[in-house]
């Protein structure tokens, strides 16, 4: 069973920083593209950046030169740094992976999701 599970969401005040961490756990061959997602109230979700595993990114020209997606092949894992927080990030962030089973199927997982507050 594939596990996608996220950590570092909270309350911070616009302008500050945080750095949110997802880690895939189960029988799995590899993964692959990973990202990060988020939906506000009210609100479609929405990607904010992903990953391919050799390292191409791609980000929501909203957050581009604030956030700082990056992964740990070794680990499994993605982050997403978020530096100077606008009221307009709030949500809730989902992590998303592309995994291989060892069946060499591909599905995509989410994460439980995050939630990040950004308050005046």
């Amino acid at each position: 069973q594939v596990q996608l599970v996220e950590s570092g969401g909270g309350l911070v005040q616009a302008g500050g920083s945080l750095r949110l961490s997802c880690a895939a756990s189960g029988s799995f061959d590899s993964v692959n593209g990973m990202g990060w997602y988020r939906q506000a109230p009210g609100k479609q979700r929405e990607l904010v950046a992903d990953i391919m595993r050799v390292g191409n990114t791609n980000y929501r020209d909203s957050v581009k030169g604030r956030f700082t997606i990056s992964r740990d092949n070794a680990k499994n894992t993605v982050y997403l740094q978020m530096n100077s927080l606008k009221l307009e990030d709030t949500g809730v962030y989902y992590c998303n992976a592309y995994i291989i089973l060892p069946t060499m199927v591909g599905r995509y997982y989410w994460g439980q999701g995050t939630q990040v507050t950004v308050s005046s």
